[in-house]
């Protein structure tokens, strides 16, 4: 398996992480994303790092929803506290990275929303810096709305710069936009993360992920651009969805991770 392979747990979330992480040594893959649900639950830490403690995985990347309960424009601290708490999750599991959903925005606009997402933020980055934790704010498909305010790669970049922290680059939800490789060299030197996964076309709903190589997106193409404009990281298998359920969650990781490391390879990642 390539090195630059790292699975997000999303696909076993009805698992325990000691399963996930066993899936991930069986089919050799080093690097991980763990979830703050997961990870927040009573004993979820404990039993995280147990699992990690036999060593092969470590973890790359931890996912957390920021402002998502209520939103952005009614938090009264809720996600700055989360937030606070993310990051010494984060911090206890060596992890490089949070990356986040902002949250809905309420009633106000967008730069109002990215303001507040900002404001909100900010009490966290001496605890992320302190943890040697990046702080990162992904691209979602608008079909997010009810989570998320940034639904294009150029309006992430935007909202991680008003924010002062880096991006995660997620393919499925800007592989269709226009100029991307301009706009990768661009956003760059704020990604640190890159996610990976296809699109079937006709798919109608979300989440509509789908093992790479069984969709639309060119992912070749994409990687090749991504590592020419400098990305040294890990490349994030998110797998959700119907597709990923009928084939099984064990079946469909193995399979993409076995596709991206192939791929990766090709390339001279």
């Amino acid at each position: 398996m390539h090195p630059r392979v790292n699975l997000h747990q999303v696909a076993f979330v009805r698992e325990s992480t000691a399963s996930f992480i066993d899936h991930c040594r069986d089919i050799g893959v080093e690097h991980v994303t763990l979830v703050t649900p997961v990870l927040m639950q009573p004993g979820g830490l404990d039993d995280a790092k147990a699992a990690l403690a036999t060593g092969g995985v470590a973890v790359e990347c931890v996912n957390h929803p920021f402002a998502t309960y209520p939103d952005l424009d009614a938090d009264t601290g809720q996600a700055t506290a989360g937030l606070l708490r993310a990051i010494e999750i984060a911090g206890e599991l060596d992890a490089r990275s949070i990356y986040m959903l902002t949250g809905a925005r309420g009633t106000l606009d967008w730069e109002q929303a990215a303001a507040r997402f900002a404001e909100l933020v900010a009490p966290c980055q001496a605890a992320a810096d302190a943890a040697g934790v990046q702080l990162l704010v992904e691209n979602a498909n608008s079909l997010n709305a009810d989570l998320h305010i940034a639904h294009t790669l150029a309006d992430a970049a935007t909202l991680a710069e008003i924010a002062g922290i880096g991006l995660c680059l997620e393919l499925h939800a800007c592989w269709m936009e226009a100029g991307l490789r301009p706009l990768f060299r661009r956003v760059m030197p704020l990604v640190g993360l890159v996610q990976v996964s296809d699109y079937v076309l006709g798919d109608r709903a979300t989440p509509c992920r789908a093992v790479p190589g069984d969709g639309a997106i060119p992912l070749e193409r994409l990687l090749g651009d991504i590592l020419a404009a400098g990305y040294t990281g890990v490349f994030d298998l998110e797998l959700v969805g119907p597709r990923i359920d009928a084939e099984g969650n064990r079946a469909a990781t193995r399979r993409a991770a076995e596709n991206l490391s192939e791929i990766l390879t090709k390339l001279g990642a």
